[in-house]
């Protein structure tokens, strides 16, 4: 079984045969100057879980008051950014680009996949970014955290070792234009053209906002979900879209 729940922006909770992951956990109302739209996750949003899956150490992706609210759970990052999080008290766990075991029940293991998303470094914490790939007996599922497009990302499957089941993918950010380093709706229905995932759940839009914007205007939050929903069928007419609502109900893969 493979279960999703999207928390908003870039957190999702991610069920399989019994293995609970949560990933890159924003779990307040704010984070520095952005502020949420959505309500914010409670405990009982991410109860149960047994590792943490951290991309990058953007602010709004790496949270140290939200990873200190789930504080023996391992969290599964590169090696450079393990050392970072257990320099704050934070149980960091590296892992590389082989197969992994995830802390919990037996048979769900985990790696890394690069990412494109090395733009906008913060003083302090390593500029480091990756994707994961989780596997068990019921598929995979890929978490590309943040990234544009890379020319090794149609190799994505093979590192899977077959078919992606279910692709969790950017679409858009907290701002009305992007920066370096991320994949609007249009990109992203191009990467599913590359990759080929069964099911695509699109995340990263539509939960954050700088403060001192016209909150009146915020159609560019929304909008990316209407433009990825339209570009999939053409660029991607294999994958599948499972549209979910930020801290709505959880979505169960079909069987194959």
């Amino acid at each position: 079984m493979i279960r999703v729940r999207w928390l908003g922006h870039s957190t999702v909770v991610i069920d399989l045969d019994g293995t609970r992951v949560l990933t890159d956990p924003l779990l307040r109302n704010h984070v520095g100057l952005l502020r949420r739209v959505t309500p914010a996750p409670r405990a009982d949003d991410w109860a149960g879980i047994d590792a943490i899956l951290l991309s990058h150490l953007h602010l709004d992706h790496a949270d140290v008051a939200s990873l200190r609210q789930l504080p023996a759970t391992p969290v599964l990052v590169s090696p450079s950014i393990a050392q970072w999080l257990v320099d704050r008290g934070i149980p960091g766990t590296p892992i590389g680009s082989d197969w992994h075991p995830v802390p919990g029940p037996p048979g769900t293991r985990v790696r890394l996949v690069p990412a494109e998303h090395h733009a906008r470094p913060l003083p302090g914490r390593p500029v480091d970014a990756h994707g994961f790939l989780l596997r068990s007996a019921s598929g995979t599922v890929w978490f590309a955290g943040d990234t544009a497009a890379y020319p090794m990302m149609q190799r994505l499957p093979d590192w899977a070792g077959g078919t992606i089941d279910v692709a969790l993918l950017p679409i858009h950010g907290w701002g009305p234009r992007l920066s370096a380093g991320h994949l609007d709706a249009e990109g992203a229905a191009d990467v599913c053209r590359l990759v080929r995932p069964r099911f695509v759940v699109p995340i990263h839009y539509g939960t954050l906002h700088p403060v001192g914007l016209n909150l009146r205007r915020l159609d560019w939050m929304h909008s990316p979900a209407d433009l990825f929903a339209q570009s999939l069928p053409a660029l991607a007419p294999e994958t599948t879209l499972v549209q979910l609502a930020a801290m709505g109900p959880a979505w169960s893969m079909p069987p194959a």
